[in-house]
């Protein structure tokens, strides 16, 4: 019994204690990145994801999917773009084919006619290519209002952002502006599901948000996360060794008043350590 509490005490101050400065490898800005965390927060909490459920319940499902498809078809330019420069003729042709016939047949991409004929979405961006070029493995980076991305990713962002596709179909300053405004309201609106289920399933939304896309992005680009120190505990040999600290209470002798027939074991006896 001793054990088992003494283990959940262990694994709930580890989970739950805020963690100092470099204390993870993949994370050495974690002071700012939390502090933009709780911007982003606060943010999301007044603004996007009312915004986002307000949509979700008066935009009608094939319209939202319409919009996702559109986004996507601007984004497999970038696909394109992006295997041209890693030299992947294979996932460039099939981003090349997929804008063709999405455009094309697909009202401007609203259809993903190409999803239906199975020609395959790579959607790879900037920071894929920085990755097979050799930056696989990048510190954690929060961006204001975006959340959650890496140094390399956050870089290639940047150039996207900076010459975005959608300049090529929209000309007016009202019409650039709106559909970065729809594109925020439909990604939040997306991720909704993701997001509530975190809200009630960590115990610090931080570290569990941080270790989780890691560990997906770093998988993407074929990376390795580096180990922290709590990497390398072992929970049964603390808990074996705080055990084993502990000073047992000597067996006390029988009064002699207690008959013979007594058993000092059944007294004494300790609970049977689970396995």
């Amino acid at each position: 019994m001793k054990k088992t509490t003494a283990s959940l005490c262990l694994l709930i101050s580890i989970a739950s204690a805020p963690a100092l400065a470099e204390r993870n490898p993949a994370d050495p800005y974690e002071g700012y990145n939390r502090t933009v965390s709780k911007f982003n927060d606060k943010a999301d909490k007044y603004v996007l994801s009312p915004v986002a459920r307000g949509y979700r319940k008066v935009t009608p499902k094939p319209v939202r999917t319409g919009v996702i498809n559109f986004f996507n078809n601007l984004r497999d330019v970038v696909s394109f773009g992006s295997n041209v420069l890693r030299l992947d003729v294979k996932r460039a042709s099939e981003d090349l084919v997929r804008v063709g016939i999405n455009t094309t047949f697909g009202l401007g991409g609203l259809i993903d006619v190409a999803g239906a004929g199975g020609v395959p979405s790579n959607k790879n961006t900037l920071g894929d290519t920085f990755a097979s070029w050799g930056w696989k493995n990048s510190n954690y980076f929060v961006v204001p209002l975006f959340g959650p991305s890496t140094v390399r990713d956050t870089i290639g962002n940047a150039v996207t952002t900076v010459y975005p596709v959608k300049n090529a179909v929209f000309h007016t300053r009202a019409g650039r502006w709106g559909t970065i405004g729809l594109q925020a309201i439909n990604t939040r609106e997306e991720l909704l599901d993701l997001t509530d289920s975190l809200e009630g399933a960590a115990i610090d939304k931080y570290s569990y948000t941080r270790d989780l896309y890691m560990k997906v992005r770093t998988q993407q680009t074929g990376g390795t996360l580096p180990q922290s120190e709590d990497d390398n505990i072992d929970i049964d040999d603390l808990v074996d060794s705080n055990a084993t600290s502990e000073p047992v209470a000597a067996p006390q002798t029988a009064p002699a008043e207690i008959p013979d027939t007594a058993n000092p074991q059944t007294l004494y006896q300790t609970p049977s350590e689970n396995p």
